[in-house]
């Protein structure tokens, strides 16, 4: 069986006549079958070139004709223009083709206009369809290969919308991120309205109703030069391409309080309020080692504060951490809680073994899976869209910027607890900050404005 494909300008002659002879054949033949697509003008070029590139093809006029080796199982092979599908058909066929001119420019017309208005269908139908754009950067990273999933589940988004998610790596391999594409579609969501990949900026963030920023591999001894530029240029992208009340969550192992102030910088007409830095994995992880001690589950262990720089000079604070469940000599019901500074005993543990066994959690559990800790990374993330979505009733430890609270000084993205409410976070007030804790506060401080310090010269060059 003879199975062609004839692609072409709306507006095209050439693709007019080549239609009618095809239609001709159609009727004539009984095994020979063409497939006709038709490419408005504006769009055309694209198209074409992208075709060619897939096909390995190299070909610059309307129409393009191919021959598809079902036969044979080949990719097809490319026959040319009019004049070399209309050789083709004289040869093998014995047919021709005298068309008179002014029917194939009606039919041209006709082809347009046709065209034109299955357009109009379509951005109608389109419109009709409002998904909440949610992107994903450095989309290669392990971390989002879990995170896509949870993304879908029930209450992370208020009343469950479509989502339209698109997946950012510059620089990387088109075809991973393909990969990873595929993967989506195969899980059959019914929320999920397109998945496209993207390995430039070109179209970074548009219509961004959230963001979510993996980045986090750089240069040894470039990395806050590398840092700079890159969320830099988010922040401008994000500024003049995202809705004005997106989410911006920037999660990561390394500089992400500095992370979050460059994109405040370069977009200032998007709110503050609308970016966060993620300390909620390193609050969850102290959780954790607090649950060990107790032996209660880390669920059962609440409202730890994550202070400072998020992947820097962090302090954990227990002041006003309660844990559930827990067996001692006081027991109650499953909605009573002690105060965790109350139950640990052991002071010597909370003074070094407890930071230490946080500051070094997440590389050993690294070190013994062979593989990022994406799987809490994702957790983390989860718990902050819930609350910034739904409101859940919690404490929640993020890097946000200063506007003076606590006397910290005011533009600095530092880490603090914050509760969240119809889509806005505030900060706790009634945190009690006593000497010891101010000391561990203004070296976190100073650290950071170092950070910004050095950002900006990498910028600016050498004196």
């Amino acid at each position: 069986m003879a199975q062609f494909v004839l692609a072409g300008k709306a507006n095209c002659p050439y693709f007019a006549k080549a239609e009618l002879l095809s239609d001709l054949l159609q009727r004539s033949l009984p095994k020979f079958s063409i497939y006709k697509i038709c490419v408005h003008p504006s769009e055309w070029q694209q198209w074409l070139e992208t075709t060619c590139k897939e096909h390995g093809w190299q070909h610059e006029n309307s129409p393009m004709i191919w021959r598809e080796l079902i036969d044979r199982g080949g990719k097809g092979m490319l026959l040319g223009g009019y004049n070399d599908f209309l050789e083709h058909i004289q040869a093998f066929y014995g047919i021709t083709s005298d068309m008179p001119t002014d029917l194939i420019m009606k039919i041209a017309a006709e082809n347009l206009k046709t065209r034109e208005l299955c357009m109009e269908e379509e951005v109608q139908q389109q419109s009709l369809i409002q998904p909440k754009h949610i992107w994903i950067s450095s989309a290669l990273n392990p971390t989002c290969y879990s995170l896509i999933p949870q993304l879908f589940a029930p209450g992370v988004f208020h009343d469950n919308p479509i989502i339209s998610l698109h997946l950012l790596n510059v620089g990387g391999v088109e075809e991973d991120l393909q990969g990873i594409w595929m993967e989506t579609e195969d899980l059959a969501l019914p929320q999920l309205h397109e998945v496209t990949v993207h390995t430039e900026l070109d179209r970074a963030f548009q219509q961004a109703h959230a963001i979510i920023l993996l980045d986090d591999i750089w240069p040894e001894g470039d990395e806050i030069k590398k840092v700079s530029e890159r969320y830099q240029q988010y922040g401008r992208l994000i500024d003049e391409r995202a809705h004005k009340d997106v989410m911006v969550i920037v999660a990561g192992n390394s500089l992400v309080n500095l992370k979050c102030s460059l994109l405040l910088e370069n977009a200032s007409s998007v709110s503050s309020g609308r970016f966060v830095a993620m300390a909620t994995q390193l609050e969850y992880e102290a959780r954790a080692q607090i649950a060990r001690k107790l032996f209660v589950k880390t669920a059962e262990v609440t409202d730890v504060i994550v202070w400072g720089n998020i992947s820097g000079s962090s302090h954990i604070d227990l002041q006003r951490a309660k844990v559930f469940q827990y067996k001692g000599a006081i027991w109650g019901p499953s909605d009573f809680s002690q105060p965790v500074l109350e139950m640990i005993y052991d002071r010597k543990w909370l003074e070094s073994d407890f930071m230490s066994l946080v500051s070094t959690h997440r590389d050993t559990v690294a070190s013994m899976s062979q593989r990022a800790t994406a799987i809490t990374a994702t957790n983390g993330i989860i718990a902050v869209l819930k609350s910034w979505n739904c409101s859940a009733e919690q404490v929640l430890s993020l890097g946000i910027l200063s506007t003076g609270q606590y006397n910290l000084p005011a533009g600095v993205v530092f880490s603090m607890p914050v509760t969240f409410q119809n889509g806005r976070w505030s900060v706790l007030s009634d945190v009690i900050i006593g000497d010891d804790l101010r000391d561990k506060l203004q070296i976190a401080v100073d650290e950071l404005r170092k950070e910004k310090d050095l950002a900006s010269r990498t910028r600016n060059g050498p004196s």
